[in-house]
């Protein structure tokens, strides 16, 4: 299962992290500097959902955005049939 949203594409991208040392010169000092400068990650927040995709129910990765946004449509958990919206693929 790849680590990127099956709907908004997002995925991990990597970034850099840094550590400042020193005391501000309005507060007496000589200045903020970097010393630690390491490379890092931001992982989107994703989540593995049944949804309806194709008219069928399948185990996606989606981000938690999309979750809000309503571009998942979850399937039921329980096969008592499905609403008039989600036959539709639409959600209200």
């Amino acid at each position: 299962m790849p680590a990127k949203c099956h709907f908004t594409g997002k995925k991990v991208s990597f970034g850099m992290k840094r550590a400042w040392r020193g005391q501000a010169i309005k507060k007496g000092g000589f200045g903020l500097k970097p010393t630690g400068i390491t490379r890092r990650k931001f992982r989107p927040n994703l989540q593995a959902v049944d949804a309806i995709v194709d008219g069928r129910r399948q185990r996606i990765t989606v981000s938690a955005k999309a979750i809000r946004t309503g571009l998942v449509v979850k399937a039921l958990k329980r096969k008592y049939g499905y609403t008039r919206q989600q036959k539709q693929g639409t959600h209200a």
